[in-house]
């Protein structure tokens, strides 16, 4: 039996049933959490954009929309799967070699599970799946340092969780999976250097070729079983050898993610704790003649001078990727949300003028306790000579359903929707589709 074999069965075999309790309101809080991501996306150009070509290349309405609408379930995928990860505020889960952002399966479970009408608890099913599968992978067989992104991973954990949720056999799973393995090893080129609309689009195209892969082994259509450990597969082209047996895996994977408190990359989060501590301790950005920031290494080579130079921002993705830019909006506008990104506020004289006093290192001591902490220490030089500073040891994420539901309702979530997906393993996913 191939490993794309033993996987599928693992995916086939799931229940709902085989997640703990606490994994189940984990997974719930995810999917509230990614949907008024989604919502607070809807007016951003690139997700119109989408939206209009959706409605121009059309599709039968078998999923619904975010915001409205009907379509088919790959183009749904990418639409919704664009809107939930347009404003890089969903889960994360940072990694020694490999971070995502696992609620990005949702879009293309939650379409496949209304295509056939599934219960609640299949759809859920499907996505505690999908989060195994991708963190699982992150782990054992990172592929950052090799130049490729992380919805490398996300293909074998989207085509898993759209499986689950179409509820096909193991030998169809496999072949899903097998498809989509093959055909979606992206580049690292995507999160680095100048960054474009294709940081946030990514994974929904691997969601789009989800759904296809999918659809295509459900009639019975093959792929190769060896795509991971065979000639030229994914451990001799890319991930190099790993081990992982699937008959040992467990589907609780998803308390390995955090919900991120402020509208920024995942590894930004404790930094911009500490700033907006010094903010309110009564630290102004007129005073600042320099403020240098040690992070740990993954922080650094992402977010800071090792990704290359975080002092030119001019768009949203750059802002957002930026611990320059992060550090001196946050300090000026005392948050740290959509409205950051608004194009005049990045390239206003301010924030621009404040971001190049920001100095970033690698502090050795902080990597070597990521990513079970995410330490950052701040210092900052005042223009009349006076000297401070900060530690700020980890960082701890809204996790109860009424930080949950603030957040979902400040992005425009529907508040009907948040009683839905509490009850959502008692319920249809028509019944949460019908209020999307």
């Amino acid at each position: 039996m191939t490993m794309v074999q033993e996987l599928a069965r693992f995916a086939a075999r799931s229940r709902w049933e085989d997640v703990s309790r606490a994994s189940q309101e984990a997974l719930k809080k995810r999917v509230l959490d990614a949907l008024g991501c989604a919502y607070g996306a809807l007016e951003a150009p690139p997700i119109r954009a989408i939206r209009e070509h959706t409605i121009d290349f059309g599709g039968n309405p078998h999923s619904t929309l975010i915001g409205g609408g009907r379509t088919s379930p790959d183009r749904a995928a990418f639409q919704n799967g664009a809107a939930v990860r347009y404003l890089d505020f969903n889960d994360t889960f940072l990694g020694r070699g490999e971070a995502c952002h696992p609620s990005d399966n949702l879009a293309p479970v939650l379409a496949a599970a209304e295509y056939i009408g599934a219960s609640g608890k299949e759809m859920l099913a499907g996505l505690a799946v999908a989060y195994q599968v991708q963190l699982r992978l992150s782990q054992v067989a990172p592929v950052r340092a090799k130049g490729f992104d992380h919805t490398t991973q996300g293909a074998y954990a989207a085509s898993a969780g759209v499986a689950r949720a179409l509820g096909l056999d193991a030998d169809k799973t496999a072949n899903a999976i097998a498809i989509c393995g093959t055909a979606f090893n992206a580049l690292r080129v995507t999160r680095t250097g100048s960054l474009s609309n294709w940081k946030a689009l990514a994974y929904p195209n691997v969601a789009f070729g989800a759904i296809h892969a999918g659809f295509l082994a459900r009639l019975g259509v093959t792929g190769p079983m060896e795509v991971l450990e065979g000639n030229k597969g994914f451990m001799e082209a890319i991930a190099g050898r790993f081990e992982l047996d699937w008959s040992q895996e467990d589907l609780e994977a998803v308390q390995l993610t955090s919900v991120k408190r402020y509208n920024a990359e995942g590894h930004a989060q404790s930094t911009i704790d500490a700033v907006l501590e010094l903010r309110r301790d009564g630290l102004r950005a007129e005073e600042v003649e320099r403020i240098d920031l040690q992070v740990f290494d993954v922080s650094y080579e992402i977010i800071g001078p090792g990704a290359g130079d975080k002092k030119k921002v001019r768009t949203k993705e750059e802002a957002d990727h930026s611990l320059p830019y992060l550090v001196a909006s946050a300090l000026l506008d005392g948050e740290m949300t959509p409205a950051q990104y608004a194009e005049d506020r990045v390239n206003r004289e301010d924030v621009q003028a404040l971001l190049q006093k920001v100095e970033v290192h690698e502090a050795a001591e902080l990597s070597q306790v990521f990513p079970e902490h995410q330490g950052v220490r701040i210092e900052i030089r005042r223009r009349d000579g006076r000297r401070s500073a900060l530690a700020r040891p980890d960082y701890q994420g809204p996790s109860s359903w009424q930080e949950l539901e603030a957040k979902f309702t400040a992005l425009g979530g529907r508040p009907k929707l948040v009683d839905l997906i509490q009850r959502l393993d008692e319920l249809p996913v028509s019944a949460l589709a019908r209020e999307l």
